[in-house]
């Protein structure tokens, strides 16, 4: 069902933007069906290929919404939204973003010291002006800053949070054995509203902003790169393309699905219930639904042991911790370790520091196979380094200076 548009906000090459009528701080995204190479050069329409960029740009989005990054997606973008989704309204900065993990593109026609094809660790991030007229010239990080289009906080930001969306979608393709070569992404600042300000991941992130390789094998590839190495553009050529971007969406809609797992906190015992609330929380952060049980390998063996074979016949992915003060509690860790197949994570002993790494510990044995699970780690590690660098930043801040006609001792 089409959303009720209002004015119409900007065009571009393959989207048209406008309010949301009577929400003038909500856009509705319309994607159209053109391909475009070249900064437009050339340009052909694929029928129906609005409605298949709207779906993975949308799947996309609620992956990363779900992660917990911050983005300005809301809703729509599938086939019963006419091509549309709805985002919150940002002012865009100029720049696109590109990452890349492999080397592939114009990375290696401006750096030929670089083979093709060779994996980029630590990832390398580029930003590039948006400047259709001068084929969105490279740009360096000391240039925007100097001519005020973003500030060294801006490009951090902009850096790690890129950073973090490739690795997220690297991981989701990688489960489907798919190479992400590269990534483009753009950023836009809140126009209005709660986080008014705040820096978003925006635009779109369909099949024509990365490059993917099945099995790591550039002659599968399922992207946009297609188009552009053609020499003509035929209709069966067309037809060949919109496959490829339809396939690509139906394995993008996979992406954003938890797998359900569980996690048990078994505290050895009754006096050391009041310890398993530290772990409850820092798993909450992770979204991890969990079950709580008293035990005791000294004074109830036989019930963990029952209970345990239990709970592994109930959940098929669960993962043990064990809560409590030594030395109790390695007995019952080492008990359970003994005697089930899932994993368990180290004894959690004191509620705090025991509590944050117990929980980081599971949430990163079942981020193996959880994308999203894999997204929430990266950004809490994310964040605690931003923590450890504002502590430092204000410890290391000069003191304010004192008011006029105080002296300073």
């Amino acid at each position: 069902m089409a959303m009720k548009k209002g004015h119409e906000i900007a065009r571009g090459k393959t989207k048209v933007l406008y309010e949301l009528e009577g929400q003038p701080d909500v856009l509705v995204v319309q994607q159209q069906d053109a391909i475009t190479a070249g900064d437009g050069a050339r340009r052909d329409v694929i029928e129906g290929k609005g409605r298949i960029a709207a779906k993975t740009t949308a799947r996309v989005f609620r992956l990363l919404n779900l992660c917990g990054l911050p983005t300005h997606y809301l809703s729509g973008g599938e086939d019963d939204d006419d091509n549309e989704m709805l985002v919150r309204r940002a002012q865009m900065i100029p720049l696109e973003v590109v990452v890349r993990g492999v080397a592939a593109g114009s990375l290696v026609r401006r750096r030929p010291g670089i083979q093709r094809g060779s994996l980029l660790v630590p990832r390398l991030i580029e930003f590039f002006l948006k400047d259709d007229a001068n084929h969105d010239p490279l740009i360096d990080p000391d240039t925007i800053v100097a001519q005020g289009i973003a500030s060294p906080s801006d490009v951090a930001t902009m850096t790690e949070l890129a950073r973090i969306t490739y690795e997220i979608l690297a991981h989701a393709w990688r489960r489907r054995d798919a190479l992400l070569v590269d990534l483009k992404i753009e950023f836009g600042r809140l126009a209005s509203g709660e986080g008014k300000g705040q820096l978003v991941i925006a635009d779109v992130i369909d099949n024509d902003a990365w490059r993917v390789w099945p099995q790591g094998r550039e002659d599968l590839m399922l992207d946009k790169q297609m188009y552009r190495n053609l020499e003509t553009v035929t209709p069966a050529d067309l037809e060949h393309v919109k496959a490829r971007y339809e396939q690509v969406a139906e394995i993008v809609g996979t992406f954003p699905q938890m797998r359900p797992g569980m996690v048990a906190v078994l505290i050895d015992g009754p006096e050391n219930v009041p310890l398993a609330e530290p772990v409850a929380q820092e798993l909450s952060r992770y979204g991890l639904p969990i079950v709580r049980h008293v035990v005791s390998a000294a004074q109830t063996p036989g019930y963990a042991l029952q209970l345990l074979a239990q709970l592994d016949a109930t959940f098929a992915r669960i993962i043990y911790t064990a809560v409590g003060a030594q030395p109790g509690v390695a007995v019952l860790g080492a008990m359970l370790a003994a005697n089930t197949a899932n994993a368990v994570v180290a004894t959690a002993t004191s509620p705090v520091q025991a509590a944050s790494e117990a929980a980081l510990q599971i949430a990163k044995t079942f981020a193996l196979d959880d994308t999203v699970l894999f997204g929430r780690v990266l950004l809490m590690q994310a964040n605690a380094r931003s923590e450890v660098l504002s502590a430092d930043a204000r410890l290391n801040a000069p003191p304010p200076a004192p008011p006029p006609g105080v002296a300073r001792a």
